[in-house]
C-alpha cells in the first residue's frame, strides 16, 4: 500500500526549484499562526475571555451598588503594624498582597460545556418584599445607563430567585443552576446557546462563539447574608467582526510578516539557491574541460562555502589526475615503442636474411630480442606494482612499530660495500602504515642509493607534530640539478642502459600517499636525502 502510494507520488511529483521550495516553506510557516488562531480558537477564545472580564467588572460594580451603598475603601494592611510583625518579611509581604484579589478567567471554548439557551422563568412561589422592590426601583436608572453602554442583559433577583426588573418581573429564576449557585454565595460563569443568532456571512461557521452568550451570576452579600443576585449575559464580539475592527493592526502585522518573508527569501536565495546554481553551471563547464570553479561566495552559508572548497579540491585533483594519465600514457607509449621496434626489426632481419647469417649473428639478434622482451616484462611488472600502489587502501587501525621494519629493510641491503646506520629517537613510536608497504619504500630508496654509487645510508626517525619523520640520506654523488624536478615522474631514469624502468620512486610515493603520508626529496650538502612523513598511529 505504502509502496504504491510512493510510486504514484514519484510519477506526479512536480519539479521545483530550491527557491520555490524555500518560499513555500516560509509562507506555510508564516501562515501557521493565523490558521491556528482561527481553527484552534486562540483569537476567538481571547474575545470570549475579554467579554468575561467585562461582565465580571460590571457585576462587581452593580453588586456593590445593589448593596445599598458603594463600599468604603478598606485600609490596606500595614505589615509593620500587623499583629504578625515578628514573622519574616516574606510573610508580611504576602499578607499585604492578599488585599488584592483579582478574578482569573474561567471560560475556555475548547473545554467548557455549552448549555442550552436560558429557559423561560417560572411562576414565583413567594412574594417579593417591599425592600426588594424598593432596591430594584433605585437601581433601575443605573441598570439602564449600564445597558446602553455595555449592551449586556442585566437581571436582578432577590434571595428567593424572584425577578425584580425587566419584562420577566414578578416571575422566578430559582431553578436556574447559575441562580442557585449565586444564591448559595458562589460566583458563576458559563456558556449558553443563543437561539436568536443569525449568521452574518458565509464564513460565520468558522466562529463557534458567534452563536453563544456568556452568562455571569454574582451574589449580593450584605452583612454576611446573600440578599439576592445579579445575572449578566452578553454575546462576545464575533470573530470576523473582531478581525474587521482590528484590520489595521492585522494588516500591518501581515505586511511586516511578508516583508520579513521577502527578506528571508532573498537571504536564502543568496546564501543557498544562487551559489548552488552557480556551482551547478561550473560543474557542467568543468566536466567538458572548460571554465573553472568560481570563487567562494562571501554571502553563502558556511556549508555551501565548504562545498565550494571541496569541489575546487576535487576539480583540481581530477585535473591533476587527467594530466597525469595523459602524460603517463604518452610516456608508456614511448617506453614500449623502443623495445617493440627493436624486437620487430630483429625479427624482420632474421626472416629476410636468416639463411645468409652466421650463427654468431643470429644469436646476437636473438639475444637483443630477449633483452627487449625482458625490459617489456619488467615494465609490465612495475606497472602492475604502480597500479596496486595507486589503488592501495590504508588500514583504518594500522599500527606499525618502525624500529623492526627499518631494521629488516636495512638487513636486506646491508653488505660489505654498503652500510646502513639507524638513529631512532623514540623506539616505541608507531605509525599508521602497512609494514610491508613501508619496507618496500625503504628498500627502494636504499637500493637506488647503492646503485648510484653510495657506500653508506643513514636513517633518522623523529617526531614532528602529529607525524613521524623518517629521513634517509646517503654519501653518494647526489642528483643533478636538471633531474631534481623529475625524480618522481614515471619512466624517468638515469639508468636505462642498466635496465632501470624509472617507476621505483613513483611506486614509493604512491604507497606513502595511500597511507596519508608524504615522500619528498630534500636538499642536502652532500649526497641525496629523502623525507618520509607518516601520521602517528592513534592509540587503541
Amino acid at each position: 500500500m505504502i509502496a504504491s502510494i510512493k510510486a504514484v507520488l514519484k510519477r506526479h511529483w512536480p519539479k521545483l526549484r530550491l527557491r520555490t521550495i524555500l518560499l513555500g516553506v516560509l509562507l506555510f510557516v508564516a501562515g501557521l499562526p493565523g490558521v491556528g488562531a482561527i481553527f484552534l480558537r486562540v483569537y476567538e477564545n481571547t474575545l470570549v475571555r475579554q467579554t468575561e472580564a467585562e461582565l465580571v467588572a460590571q457585576g462587581a460594580t452593580l453588586v456593590a451598588a445593589a448593596g445599598g451603598r458603594f463600599p468604603k475603601v478598606a485600609p490596606k494592611p500595614n505589615p509593620n503594624t500587623s499583629p504578625n510583625w515578628g514573622r519574616s518579611s516574606e510573610y508580611r509581604e504576602d499578607r499585604a498582597n492578599d488585599y488584592y484579589l483579582p478574578e482569573p478567567p474561567a471560560l475556555d471554548l475548547s473545554r467548557d460545556t455549552i448549555l442550552p439557551e436560558r429557559p423561560a422563568p417560572i411562576a414565583a412561589t413567594q412574594a417579593v418584599t417591599a425592600k426588594s422592590s424598593a432596591l430594584a426601583a433605585s437601581l433601575a436608572p443605573l441598570f439602564e445607563q449600564t445597558q446602553r453602554t455595555t449592551l449586556a442583559s442585566i437581571v436582578l433577583v432577590d434571595a428567593n430567585g424572584n425577578i425584580l426588573n425587566g419584562r420577566w418581573k414578578g416571575q422566578s429564576y430559582a431553578d436556574l443552576p447559575e441562580v442557585k449557585a449565586a444564591l448559595a454565595g458562589r460566583k458563576t460563569m458559563l456558556l449558553r446557546n443563543n437561539a436568536s443568532y443569525q449568521p452574518q456571512s458565509l464564513f460565520s461557521w468558522l466562529s463557534r462563539a458567534s452563536a453563544l452568550r456568556i452568562h455571569h451570576a454574582r451574589p449580593i452579600i450584605i452583612d454576611g447574608r446573600v440578599e439576592g443576585a445579579i445575572l449578566l449575559s452578553r454575546s462576545s464580539r464575533a470573530l470576523f467582526k473582531g478581525l474587521y475592527q482590528d484590520w489595521g493592526k492585522i494588516t500591518f502585522g501581515i505586511a511586516i510578516i511578508f516583508a520579513i518573508l521577502v527578506f528571508l527569501s532573498l537571504l536564502l536565495h543568496r546564501a543557498i539557491a544562487k551559489p548552488i546554481e552557480a556551482l551547478s553551471i561550473a560543474t557542467r563547464h568543468v566536466a567538458v574541460g572548460q571554465g573553472q570553479v568560481p570563487d567562494v561566495p562571501t554571502t553563502a552559508a558556511i556549508e555551501i562555502q565548504a562545498l565550494y572548497e571541496d569541489f575546487a579540491v576535487m576539480a583540481e585533483a581530477i585535473s591533476r589526475r587527467s594530466r597525469y594519465l595523459r602524460d603517463f600514457a604518452a610516456a608508456l607509449s614511448h617506453e614500449f615503442k623502443t623495445p617493440l621496434a627493436g624486437i620487430r626489426g630483429a625479427i624482420e632481419l632474421l626472416e629476410d636474411h636468416h639463411s645468409g647469417m652466421s650463427d654468431e649473428e643470429r644469436n646476437q639478434f636473438l639475444h637483443n630480442i630477449s633483452l627487449d622482451a625482458q625490459r617489456l616484462s619488467a615494465l609490465v611488472g612495475r606497472l602492475m606494482d604502480l597500479a596496486r600502489a595507486d589503488m592501495a587502501q590504508p588500514e583504518s587501525k594500522a599500527q606499525t612499530a618502525l624500529s623492526p621494519v627499518i631494521a629488516k629493510a636495512a638487513d636486506a641491503l646491508r653488505s660489505g660495500a654498503f652500510s646502513v646506520a639507524i638513529d631512532i629517537e623514540d623506539k616505541a613510536v608507531k605509525a599508521a602504515v602497512d609494514p610491508a608497504a613501508l619496507e618496500t619504500v625503504l628498500v627502494t630508496l636504499m637500493d637506488n642509493s647503492a646503485q648510484a654509487g653510495a657506500t653508506e645510508t643513514r636513517i633518522a626517525v623523529s617526531r614532528k607534530g602529529r607525524d613521524v619523520q623518517v629521513i634517509l640520506s646517503d654519501n653518494g654523488p647526489g642528483i643533478a640539478l636538471a633531474d631534481q624536478e623529475r625524480l618522481f615522474e614515471p619512466f624517468f631514469t638515469t639508468r636505462r642502459a642498466s635496465g632501470g624502468t624509472g617507476l621505483g620512486l613513483a611506486i614509493a610515493r604512491a604507497l606513502i600517499e595511500a597511507h596519508r603520508g608524504r615522500l619528498e626529496w630534500i636538499a642536502s650538502e652532500k649526497g641525496t636525502a629523502f623525507r618520509i612523513l607518516l601520521p602517528v598511529a592513534a592509540p587503541i
